[in-house]
């Protein structure tokens, strides 16, 4: 496990602060994770997230391309 992405600064962001970075930003520009549970994810989920549930998270690192800003919830 890379260890020393989990002590990186990560900024937070707000509702109306991250919805408004998803609409500068294009799909194909920036991950957006969702750490839930899949049933969580089913009831509703921002379009173009990709689930990876936090339990999970730790061995599916290599689903998420590091060149992209990642905005996760």
């Amino acid at each position: 496990m890379k260890w020393m992405q989990f002590f990186t600064p990560a900024k937070s962001l707000n509702f109306q602060e991250a919805e408004s970075y998803i609409s500068q930003h294009p799909g194909d520009k920036i991950t957006i994770l969702d750490v839930r549970q899949p049933s969580e994810y089913q009831v509703s989920h921002i379009p173009g997230a990709t689930l990876i549930p936090l339990p999970e998270l730790s061995d599916r690192l290599d689903e998420i391309d590091p060149e992209k800003p990642t905005l996760v919830y």
